[in-house]
């Protein structure tokens, strides 16, 4: 029994512990725009199609398992994991938008906004590098 209960504890605290981290979006940084979480909600969701300076932005998200994904778009978004997929899948298919690009990891993440001043991203914050420019916390 008591080996039960510091399972059961530590698996709590996992999972308290995995709620609150935090996520930062992410840009290049020679990105000059500054955005709020309304604004990044719009981009996500694919109803801005450019950053406020007027210049495309490329959307880029972690793998529906990462768990900055899912903290990302339950705070950011006020979506689940499947409400998301369902949502783009909708836009997919009736021809009014392309879902972003899924990279498979932080590492991934950082390399693409570093190298692309259009890009647009999440990782938890504990990756965050001073390679990319930090735009907002969730």
């Amino acid at each position: 029994m008591n080996l039960l209960k510091k399972v059961f504890t530590a698996t709590v605290l996992l999972v308290s512990f995995s709620s609150f981290a935090e996520v930062s979006v992410i840009v290049n940084n020679a990105n000059a725009d500054t955005l709020n979480a309304k604004t990044i909600k719009r981009i996500y969701l694919g109803k801005m199609k450019a950053f406020p300076s007027g210049s495309k932005v490329t959307v880029l998200t972690l793998k529906d398992d990462a768990p900055a994904t899912e903290s990302f778009r339950q705070s950011a978004l006020k979506k689940s994991n499947s409400q998301f997929k369902s949502y783009w899948s909708k836009l997919a298919f009736t021809g009014k938008g392309t879902p972003a690009k899924e990279l498979a990891s932080a590492a991934d993440m950082l390399n693409a906004v570093k190298a692309d001043v259009s890009t647009i991203g999440f990782v938890d914050s504990s990756a965050v590098t001073g390679d990319v420019k930090v735009i907002a916390k969730f």
